[in-house]
């Protein structure tokens, strides 16, 4: 049995991406990835045992990479505003990094892939965020609400400003460039309509 090329497997997987987010999750496949790479059908299979496989693989190896991302150096015990800010910081700084990543994850997210994608980095995630919420909450910092009106309030703002961004326009194609004065005005917005007064 032939062994694992790292170098091979990181084109392999970067050419998978780039393919997804190109073509979609429909327009993807084995052959098409292998011509890419410039290797052969057979030696993917070596790698995964199919499609669904390397999809999957790829998604929760990124999905840890990306929540690793968001909660690096967070400490849940951290007051509302800072904590927040913090989260901000992470997820803004790993998808200027990886512009690319946003639109693999927005393929699986509308995907059968969905619940693998998501469980391969929210079990660690979950448990520092929930953390960091049940602390806040209990310290009076916030109100008490469904995890989707949270979600969309604290950070459906910065997820746009971040597409707005990688697309270089905003809506109705006014040019549109990030600074930190736009971040941090958005922020303390969203901060406002949280927190408690």
């Amino acid at each position: 049995m032939r062994t694992r090329n790292i170098d091979k497997v990181q084109l392999v997987k970067q050419k998978a991406i780039e393919l997804i987010v190109k073509n979609g999750l429909e327009g993807f496949s084995m052959n098409k990835l292998a011509r890419v790479c410039n290797i052969s059908v057979a030696t993917l299979y070596i790698y995964y045992k199919d499609r669904d496989d390397l999809i999957i693989k790829v998604a929760i190896e990124e999905g840890r990479l990306m929540g690793d991302a968001m909660i690096k150096d967070f400490d849940p015990e951290l007051p509302f505003e800072q904590g927040l800010r913090k989260q901000w910081e992470n997820r803004y700084q790993y998808m200027i990094a990886n512009p690319i990543m946003a639109l693999f994850f927005d393929q699986l997210r509308s995907s059968s892939y969905q619940q693998e994608f998501l469980s391969s980095f929210l079990k660690g995630f979950q448990v520092v965020v929930g953390k960091f919420m049940h602390n806040v909450i209990e310290r009076g910092e916030i109100d008490a609400m469904p995890f989707e009106v949270y979600w969309s309030v604290a950070f459906a703002p910065l997820y746009n400003l971040i597409r707005f961004e990688t697309e270089g326009q905003s809506m109705g194609g006014k040019p549109f460039k990030m600074t930190d004065e736009i971040l941090w005005k958005t922020f303390d917005l969203v901060v406002k309509a949280l927190k408690k007064q």
